[in-house]
């Protein structure tokens, strides 16, 4: 990456253009962390590393930051030590937007526009600051039209691969409000008759006067988006190891009936892969909720609602689980005809298959005979064939729940690899759902590990939990360190009842 990189949507873009820099923001989202982590800590936030990263690979060369969090701070105090950058500042930012606030700032943006002269032998050049003011939307990405329906991301800033992956999967625009993407200091061009310490004041106030970020003292602007009304649904997305943001998703929640989830990256490529399953089942809900004429104007992606079929002809489902496929084969009227499950094994794909050939063969049918398929669970991406469709277990799991019984409105899913708990409409629709995190513990992963630890099996376990005698408590809520609890208590003789009873009261409450 050539030119300047910087990070933040406070960072003065126009007045460092103005020295001649070629600014561009730095928002990727790496692999991994190998060679930030010689540097840093654990507990650096995966942004902090992102920074680090792009640095030690040689892909950023100048770096402009700004002391938005401690992290960020750090990661100035390790490159400058390092000194490998040609240029590398981080700018003091005010907390809030009063005269001595800008007046401050002012000071600051001097400070940082005559190193960066000095360092490039330029100096303040008054029309290439306008020049720089381009009058377009958020960081010239552009936003959805007045009265087109969307999607925001709302909470700490996303990664542009993230970003790509959400937009690629939801039936309307997606609109990044966080972070740098969110800068709208460029849309308004500063005034003719303004010039030296008053056209940076005007500036500086401009910078300050942006929806807040969750560092500022106040973060009302910050909500406004929320009485928008072509706003559909709010993605919340947070980054691992940085807390400001839970506080104000509880309040997005509590201030509007709008479809939320909340989804956590570690600013890997990786992270944005495990996400999957949350992001298209709240595609699929957003989907359930459009109007007809929303449906027509997002275009063909949008109009395939999920269980509107025909009500004749043969159908196939496969459930391809972390732990078992299981394949269905039904009637257009519901009604079962064959189905086989088997173990996943090593191979979602080939699991699935053998799953359906057994299916077929226990209703006398051949593959011909179908007129769909649709694949759900972990592996329905490696499942889906090319005439067939891929739904998240969130979005079957209403459907199928409503249809063997109306009455129905919640549902809890412990699956073998995460436990989701479903919240549905008087149609079977998704209204809400929440799942947990990359972590075994309350799963049947869990339950399956415990079991092979007391060397039972889970039909024997599933009894012997109901006829226990004392109340074991099983204190970790981590499958591995649960796990040595449970051997602790082998060794302290108690009964095998007493100690099933631990792992399912465990897996309640994580419920």
């Amino acid at each position: 990456m050539s030119g300047l990189s910087y990070v933040c949507k406070y960072t003065p873009v126009e007045l460092l253009a103005a020295y001649g820099a070629e600014p561009r923001i730095l928002n990727g989202m790496r692999a991994g962390f190998d060679e930030a982590e010689r540097f840093v800590g654990p507990n650096i936030c995966g942004f902090g590393k992102t920074v680090l990263e792009a640095v030690l690979d040689g892909e950023v060369t100048e770096l402009a930051l700004v002391n938005c969090c401690d992290t960020l701070r750090s990661v100035h105090d390790v490159l400058e030590a390092d000194g490998r950058l040609g240029f590398c500042t981080c700018m003091d930012l005010p907390r809030c937007g009063g005269e001595c606030s800008v007046d401050w700032l002012v000071r600051e943006m001097r400070t940082l526009g005559l190193a960066y002269g000095k360092a490039h032998g330029t100096v303040f050049d008054e029309d290439a600051f306008r020049a720089a003011f381009t009058g377009g939307g958020e960081n010239g990405v552009e936003t959805p039209r007045m009265g087109e329906p969307y999607v925001a991301i709302m909470g700490a800033r996303v990664g542009d691969e993230l970003f790509k992956r959400i937009s690629a999967l939801m039936p309307m625009p997606v609109r990044n409000l966080t972070c740098v993407n969110s800068r709208t200091v460029a849309a308004e061009e500063p005034p003719a008759e303004l010039h030296g310490d008053e056209l940076l004041r005007w500036y500086a106030a401009r910078l300050l006067g942006q929806d807040p970020c969750m560092r500022m003292v106040d973060g009302v602007g910050r909500l406004r988006v929320l009485v928008d009304p072509d706003l559909r649904g709010i993605i919340y997305h947070g980054v691992r190891f940085c807390d400001f943001y839970g506080m104000e998703y509880n309040q997005i929640v509590a201030q509007t009936t709008l479809p939320t989830v909340r989804i956590e990256s570690d600013y890997t490529t990786g992270s944005a892969g495990q996400l999957a399953t949350r992001i298209e089942s709240f595609a699929e809900m957003l989907m359930g909720r459009m109007s007809p004429e929303e449906e027509l104007a997002m275009g063909e992606s949008a109009t395939g609602k999920v269980g509107e079929g025909t009500r004749g002809g043969l159908f196939a489902g496969i459930d391809s689980g972390s732990a078992s496929t299981e394949a269905v084969i039904i009637t257009g009227a519901g009604e079962v005809v064959a189905k086989a499950m088997v173990p996943t094994g090593a191979g979602s794909a080939a699991s699935a298959e053998t799953a359906l050939a057994r299916a077929l063969e226990a209703g006398g049918l051949e593959a011909s005979d179908l007129d769909g398929v649709v694949s759900t669970g972990y592996g329905r991406a490696a499942v889906a064939s090319d005439d067939g469709t891929s739904v998240t277990e969130i979005t079957c799991h209403a459907r199928g729940a409503f249809h063997l019984n109306p009455a129905v409105r919640t549902i809890v899913d412990i699956g073998g690899q995460d436990s989701k708990v479903i919240r549905i409409d008087d149609e079977g629709h998704v209204v809400d759902f929440a799942m947990n995190d990359k972590c075994a513990a309350g799963t049947g992963r869990f339950l399956e590990m415990m079991a092979h630890t007391l060397q039972i099996d889970l039909d024997e376990m599933a009894k012997r939990g109901l006829s226990y005698r004392k109340d074991v408590v099983i204190s970790s809520t981590c499958s591995v360190f649960a796990e040595s609890e449970v051997v602790s208590l082998i060794a302290q003789n108690i009964d095998v009842d007493d100690i099933v009873h631990g792992p399912n009261k465990s897996v309640a409450a994580r419920a």
